[in-house]
């Protein structure tokens, strides 16, 4: 069996957002040393890590160099290339594997890997000129979403197609670029499943977690999800499979859409942290932060409990339009707690931060978190 990674080591990171931001705190609580690269400076990564590199993606020799000085790699943005990976596993691990970002930066081999493996899946079809478009779309029918096949996240890259008249436009306005059609799906609620995977199989997660969009951004996430017993049970058994068919090794979120009738739909994969498992920073056991670096290092995997009924919300750059929020306001609930990325600038759409907030029940801590981000904006 492969020696697990202990404390002490380093951990080496590939993008330098606010997911790698918890992770360091994560890492650095657990003794390991933390170091981060990417094309920024003065990252939220950066803030919290031993070392920050910023260099491109496609520089293999600083990527070279910087791996020589670790002793593990992860990601934290799944947008990273191939030969990067490559380069990177060369010289230590990468967990997860290059090939797990391979199917899940790209929406047609995502897609095309839950269909051929089984995996229920929003029905699609893949589409590389105006010519395919416009036969998928007689095959699918109005309305449906294209989207391009590669970096997308939080609605870019896609557009709405309700007639005939919006086909050309929809078709420019994503570039005129490989793309995938998505039948329109009327969903009753859209849920997610945060899962680990450890170095020897061993498979964990957080439950059913609700989540709730506003402009295609995730606004509010609640665990313990209401729904059916049986949809709990299918909604872990597919995030359990896609784990072990990707073979990840690391923690990775499956989203789904819920329609009518109980028919749970894969949407999309990410396969790192993701912000609907952040209130697991706060209200679990093991967060799946700290479970990432356990799983990466190969360390056993820690309990998934909640503790307290929690709720998330997420605060935007909108949130600064009329100067700094009101923290102390929304920080006068006691049961609430609040995370700040430390990015440097504010702006609309822009993920700055999010709020947890604990309850007697799902209900009430939904509640008051809404509420604690509502007292930010000045009167």
């Amino acid at each position: 069996m492969t020696k697990p990674i202990l404390p002490g080591a380093t951990i080496g990171v590939l993008g330098s957002g606010q997911l790698g931001r918890m992770f360091a705190v994560a890492a650095r609580r657990m003794g390991y040393r933390v170091h981060t690269y990417s094309p920024a400076e003065d990252t939220p990564t950066g803030h919290l890590s031993d070392r920050e590199v910023k260099a491109a993606y496609d520089d293999l020799a600083a990527v070279e160099e910087f791996v020589r000085r670790v002793d593990v790699v992860t990601f934290e943005f799944e947008n990273v290339l191939s030969d990067t990976t490559e380069c990177a596993a060369r010289h230590a691990p990468v967990r997860p594997g290059g090939g797990v970002l391979h199917v899940c930066q790209h929406r047609r081999r995502e897609k095309n890997f839950l269909y051929d493996h089984g995996f229920p899946v929003t029905p699609f079809r893949n589409v590389d000129s105006f010519d395919d478009l416009e036969r998928a779309v007689a095959e699918l029918g109005y309305p449906a979403v294209l989207k391009t096949a590669g970096f997308g996240y939080d609605g870019k890259g896609q557009a709405v197609v309700r007639s005939a008249e919006d086909l050309r436009p929809a078709w420019e306005s994503i570039g005129e670029v490989e793309a995938v059609l998505e039948a329109f799906v009327e969903f009753e609620r859209e849920v997610s499943v945060v899962a680990a995977r450890g170095l020897d199989g061993d498979f964990c997660h957080w439950g059913v977690v609700e989540n709730e969009h506003s402009n295609h951004i995730l606004d509010v996430s609640t665990p313990d999800a209401p729904v059916s017993d049986s949809v709990r049970a299918l909604a872990v058994e597919v995030a359990h499979g896609i784990l072990e068919a990707l073979d990840v090794v690391g923690v990775l979120c499956v989203e789904f859409f819920l329609a009518p009738g109980d028919r749970l739909m894969v949407n999309e994969l990410a396969p790192r942290p993701h912000n609907s498992g952040h209130f697991t920073f706060d209200a679990s056991l093991t967060s799946q932060f700290e479970q990432q670096v356990r799983a990466v290092c190969g360390l056993p995997l820690g309990g998934t409990d909640l503790l307290r009924p929690a709720s998330m919300v997420n605060l935007l750059g909108d949130l600064w339009a009329n100067g700094e929020p009101d923290w102390r306001a929304a920080l006068a609930d006691p049961a609430v707690k609040l995370h700040l990325y430390g990015k440097a600038q504010a702006k609309p759409g822009r993920k700055m931060g999010h709020l947890v907030a604990f309850g007697s029940d799902r209900a009430e801590a939904r509640r008051r978190a809404i509420a604690a981000r509502n007292a930010l904006v000045k009167r």
